[in-house]
Parts: C-alpha cells; sequence; structure tokens
C-alpha cells in the first residue's frame, strides 16, 4: 500500500488545564510544540457548577482540577497567541456548555476569525452529569433545553462545530458494564436528538444528527472494549437509520473520541500504569472500522496526583509511536470476518438493546436518571467485590505486591503541585475585572438572559452578548439557577441493604454488638464537601456500610462544611466519613474540623478519602482526623472493620 493510502491519524489530545489561564496557555502552546494536534481544556470545579472564582462554594477548589474562568478576559487569556480559527478545540464542559462557548465566539471574534469556521466540541452532555460526574445546576428537562439550544445555535452559526459530546467515559468510571455504557450513552444522544427535532428545520436535521459526536472510554479488558466499539458503530447506524430515518451514511457515523480508562490506573506500583495505558488505547485505534478519530490518554501517575508537562509528553509520545513507527495505518479493518469479535458483538449489542427497551419504556433517558444511577452503583459495587475476592486480578494492587519501590515516583517533584498562590492571583484579577467593567451593560445583559431564559428564545443568543458585556460565569449561572431551579440528582445508593453476603457476617456480628453498646443502631454519615462530583468512592463506602448492617445518612454530593456539621448534630452521628477527590481535601477538611468543635463535636470520629499525598495525610491527622484512605485502600471490609472499632464504646473505655 503507497504512503498517500495511508489512513489518516487521529487527532492527537492531552486533557489539560490548572491553576489560571495564563499557566494554562503555557501549558498549551508548549504541548501543541510536542505535535499535539488538538486541545482538550479541563476547567476547574467553580467554572463547572457555575460560581465565580471569588464565590464562597470555590473556596479551595479553584484551578485545582482545571482552569478558572470566570470572564471573557480569562478565555482571552487562556487562547492567547493560539489562532481558534485553526485549531480544534475539545471543552470538557457540560452544566455551563452555553456560557463557555459564548466566551470562546467572543474570542474567536476578537481574534478577527471567520466564526462559521470554527471546529471543535463541547461536551454538553448533562445526563451523564447527572449519573456519574456531578457538575449539574439545573434540573434535567431544562438543562436539556439548553443542549438543544446550543445544537441548534451551531447548525446556523457553526456548522463546523459538535455541540454535544455524549459522554459515556464516566459512565464507566462510575462502574458501568459494556452494555450498560453502549445503552445508556445511546439513551443520552436519542434523547438529545428527539427534542432537537422540534428546533430545527427537517431538511437539516439529518445533518444534525451527523453532528452528534461521542466520547467513550476503553478499560483494560480488550478484547471486550474493541468490540464495544464495533457494537457502538453498529447500533449507532441502526438507530440513525430506523429511529430518525438518516439515509445518507456519512450522518450515520459513529463519529468519537476517547480518554482510556482513568478508574483502573493503580496507585500501588504506578509504573504499570503505562503498560494499561497502551493497551487501552490499542482497543479504541486497532479497528479501523471503529477506529477513534481523537485520542487522549491520561498519565502514567494520574492517581497520585496533578501530572507534570513531562508526563503528560509521554502519553503523548505513546500516540506518536503507534500512528507513525508502526504500520497499522496502512491496513483495512484487521476484525472484520472475525467468528470470535462477531459473536462478542452480538451479545454486547444485545445486552445494550434489552436496557435500551427498559429506558424507553420509562420514557426515555431523562426519566430513568434514578434507574440509571443504581445500575451503575450496582455495578460498580460488583467491580470492587471482585477485586477484593481475588476473582478479578489487578497486578500489584491484589496479587504480586511485591516489588522494587518506584524510581519514577522518587523526589520532591515527582507529582506536580498546583499553584499556590493561584486562588489568590485568580480573586485579584476578577475584583479588577469587576471594577472595570460598563455595569449598566452588565445589567442589560442578565436582564435579556433572564428574559430569554423565561420566553425560549435560544440561550446563544443573549449568552454571547452577555460574555461580550463582561457578565462573569457565576452571574450567568445565577440568572439560570434563579429561572430554572437547582436539582439534586439520586444517589443510587438505597435504604435496602443488597443481596452480597461474602465476608461481611463478622463485620454484621460486630455492627450489632458495638450498636447494643452504643443503645442505638452505628450511625455512619458519608458526606462530599465542596464542589467534587465524583461520588463513586462515598457511594460505595454508604453501600458497604449498610449492607454491614449500620445506619447510613448520604445525601450525595456539593454540601458545605456547614450543611456537614448540621447533619451530623441532627443525627447524633457516631462516625463521619468525607470525601474529596478534587484534591482540595485540605482547606476543605481544616474548615469543618473548625466548624465541628465550635458546635462541641469534635468527639465524633472523623475518617477521610480521596488522592491524598503523604504528606497530606500526615497534615490531616495533626488536624485529628482519625483515619485517612486513598485508592490504594480497596478492600472496603477493612475500613468498615476500622469504623466499628474508632466507635466502640467498649474499646475506647479499655483505652
Amino acid at each position: 500500500m503507497s504512503q498517500t493510502q495511508k489512513d489518516r491519524p487521529w487527532l492527537f489530545r492531552t486533557y489539560a488545564g490548572h491553576s489560571t489561564a495564563k499557566a494554562s496557555n503555557a501549558l498549551y502552546r508548549g504541548n501543541l510544540a510536542k505535535g499535539q494536534t488538538g486541545l482538550s481544556v479541563a476547567f476547574d470545579l467553580p467554572t463547572q457548577t457555575g460560581y465565580d472564582s471569588d464565590h464562597t462554594l470555590a473556596a479551595g477548589e479553584v484551578g485545582k482540577v482545571g482552569v478558572p474562568v470566570s470572564h471573557l478576559g480569562d478565555m482571552r487569556a487562556l487562547f492567547d497567541d493560539i489562532p481558534l480559527d485553526q485549531m480544534n478545540t475539545s471543552m470538557t464542559i457540560n452544566a455551563t456548555a452555553p456560557w463557555l462557548l459564548s466566551l470562546y465566539i467572543a474570542v474567536a471574534e476578537e481574534q478577527g476569525a471567520d466564526i462559521s469556521a470554527l471546529q471543535g466540541t463541547v461536551q454538553n452532555d448533562i445526563i451523564k452529569e447527572y449519573l456519574s460526574r456531578g457538575t449539574y445546576i439545573c434540573p434535567p428537562e431544562p438543562s436539556l433545553r439548553m443542549i438543544t439550544d446550543v445544537a441548534a445555535y451551531t447548525r446556523e452559526h457553526l456548522p463546523k462545530w459538535n455541540p454535544m459530546n455524549v459522554c459515556s467515559y464516566h459512565l464507566q468510571e462510575a462502574g458501568a458494564t459494556p452494555e450498560e455504557e453502549l445503552a445508556f450513552a445511546l439513551a443520552t444522544a436519542t434523547a438529545v436528538l428527539d427534542d432537537l427535532k422540534g428546533k430545527v428545520p427537517a431538511a437539516h436535521f439529518p445533518a444534525m444528527v451527523g453532528r452528534i459526536s461521542f466520547f467513550v472510554n476503553a478499560g483494560i479488558r480488550f478484547v471486550t472494549e474493541l468490540c464495544k466499539m464495533r457494537a457502538f458503530v453498529e447500533l449507532w447506524d441502526e438507530i440513525c437509520q430506523e429511529r430518525y430515518g438518516v439515509e445518507d451514511p456519512k450522518y450515520r457515523r459513529f463519529r468519537y473520541g476517547v480518554q482510556v480508562n482513568s478508574l483502573g490506573l493503580t496507585e500501588q506500583q504506578p509504573e504499570n500504569n503505562v503498560y494499561r495505558i497502551l493497551i487501552e488505547m490499542l482497543a479504541v485505534t486497532l479497528s479501523k472500522n471503529a477506529r477513534a478519530r481523537a485520542v487522549q490518554l491520561p498519565a502514567w501517575n494520574e492517581a497520585l496526583g496533578l501530572p507534570r508537562p513531562w508526563d503528560q509528553q509521554w502519553s503523548l509520545r505513546m500516540q506518536q509511536i503507534l500512528a507513525y513507527e508502526t504500520d497499522l495505518l496502512e491496513y483495512e479493518d484487521l476484525f472484520d470476518g472475525n467468528p470470535a469479535i462477531e459473536r462478542k458483538v452480538a451479545a454486547l449489542k444485545d445486552g445494550a438493546r434489552a436496557e435500551l427497551k427498559q429506558i424507553d419504556g420509562m420514557g426515555g433517558a431523562v426519566n430513568a436518571i434514578a434507574y440509571m444511577k443504581g445500575r451503575l452503583v450496582e455495578s460498580n459495587a460488583a467491580r470492587i467485590g471482585g477485586i477484593e475476592s481475588g476473582d478479578t486480578t489487578v497486578v500489584g494492587v491484589n496479587k504480586w505486591q511485591a516489588g522494587e519501590p518506584s524510581p519514577l515516583t522518587a523526589g520532591d517533584d515527582a507529582i506536580m503541585v498546583a499553584d499556590a498562590e493561584a486562588e489568590a492571583d485568580q480573586l485579584r484579577r476578577i475584583a479588577d475585572w469587576k471594577a472595570n467593567r460598563d455595569e449598566t451593560a452588565v445589567k442589560q445583559a442578565l436582564a435579556d438572559l433572564r428574559s430569554a431564559a423565561k420566553d425560549g428564545t435560544n440561550i446563544m443568543i443573549p449568552s454571547i452578548a452577555a460574555a461580550k458585556a463582561g457578565v462573569t460565569t457565576g452571574e450567568w449561572a445565577d440568572v439560570i439557577r434563579a429561572a430554572f431551579g437547582q436539582y439534586r440528582a439520586p444517589t443510587g445508593v438505597s435504604a435496602n441493604p443488597s443481596n452480597r453476603t461474602e465476608g461481611l457476617d463478622e463485620i454484621r456480628e460486630q455492627v450489632d454488638l458495638v450498636s447494643a453498646a452504643l443503645g442505638r443502631r452505628l450511625k455512619f454519615l458519608v458526606g462530599k464537601p465542596g464542589l467534587d462530583g465524583h461520588s463513586n468512592g462515598a457511594e460505595q463506602i454508604a453501600a458497604r456500610a449498610r449492607d454491614c448492617g449500620m445506619d447510613i445518612s448520604y445525601e450525595g454530593i456539593r454540601l458545605t462544611p456547614d450543611e456537614l456539621v448540621a447533619a451530623a448534630a441532627s443525627d447524633d452521628a457516631h462516625v463521619i466519613g468525607l470525601s474529596i477527590l478534587s484534591g482540595s481535601h485540605i482547606p476543605l477538611i481544616a474548615t469543618f474540623m473548625e466548624k465541628l468543635k465550635e458546635k462541641g463535636l469534635s468527639h465524633i470520629p472523623v475518617i477521610a478519602g480521596g488522592i491524598i499525598p503523604d504528606e497530606d495525610a500526615e497534615k490531616l491527622r495533626a488536624m485529628g482526623v482519625a483515619k485517612v484512605y486513598t485508592p490504594k485502600d480497596f478492600e472496603l471490609n477493612k475500613i468498615m472493620a476500622d469504623i466499628v472499632t474508632l466507635v466502640d464504646p467498649r474499646a475506647i473505655a479499655a483505652e
């Protein structure tokens, strides 16, 4: 096969953003110089959930898991010296997607770009936020309206833009089986397209079907994941033809980008993650007929903390070696006609169709959120149970734990630390921004936005005007919150114990004994302070505690320290567990411990979990935290035993 007949490589991306817009811009330009061919922007939690950096809820979260973008000035700095009409930009943004896209359009116009030439994607998938990621703002119905407002606007003004990236990535991170990942993602896509039908001319609808893209996950079960991608391609083609009558094959193409699995990255022997990432990448690149068009890979050390530029470069080089040094792109699909592949694809499709039928019977994805959330929690529990029992082997975790210490994790600079001054710098700049803008223009822009939210005008039109007027992220979101209301998604953790029994009998007996000594059922309050929406760990701890016979209290994500302290008092909790995975554990837990003391509740033992470096764990223990758990503590029954011991009045008396 000649050189000109080679398949073109996928887009090479690295999911990146941290500290400040200026620091992130330097990172982007450096990555582009290293051969990255597209940008994938990570926004911090305040930006994702619609708060300005100076909001009370944003304290400790600014610049931690992504870049803070509070206004047009931040977006301008983020893309300084990066010509947007020559870039393909993916923005991982959902609840505030209309707003961030508006800021992006405003900056592109300032650069003199032809807006119709802009290429990229806003994730804009709110349904999966209710199921797995937690950065929603509004109830499902108005959120769906804003998704399709974005899609309708881009059809008219940004024809090369992907207005929605159906994100099954976080579904697998929350424990979804391949069948669930297929079904829940496809149900989300159909919910959006069903709503979009009334917003675009019928003649343009097939082309809009063709603009829907997907963002998927590839786990370590290589053959299954490869077959899952082929199943996605075939099921999507089937849905486009049968449900929407799309005849043109180019509008039925399953277009997807991928980040391979982060859930399986291990804190123990983290160098093994390099092999995991490579194998997972093969699942989405080897099969030409189901090959990703954009790939971003996590860094080997993301289970430990924030990767350095060198770590991200290593992942980028992995992609480049596969694309340019091997002969992969010179061949047609390597798996067509393989009977084992065909059998597995057929089985996955059958399982996904059964789930889709169940969801359709409930009225579609928007009405089936509680059902889907419950399924994810159950599936994740089964996954963790397999690792605990040893039925699922994880090298270096539950088998072959002994080995040499990793030289890659040695030294003070082995993990990048977010700039400690970044939050203060961001607060100074947002104060300056608010002090120097035209307040009359801001008030008018917010009034127009409020009217549009109420009368059904496409939300993008006043949002772009608000971006240019100097409105901030928090001000935009406050109007949306006031117009549509706020929402608390189901936790997926029911009050009823599961049927799980393996290894629990002894712990249940201890819980009963301790409860008898306490005079009532052992009460365990599980909380997620701050804006972190990664709830998988908290859900599994709460579910296992319930199955062990404890009386649990878990209200879900995004609670303030004050709210959690009040809950501890009203529930008369015996023990409190706090889960924070955003890196903001030190300031949030420090505030919580102070407030607990102020209320005279410092006698209640507190445990904490998250991606917590050893030195931070020592700081937490110095604050009075009784136990600290990280991803390496995968044996939940041991954590349950620790909780029982912490509150056992007999053991306390003996001390």
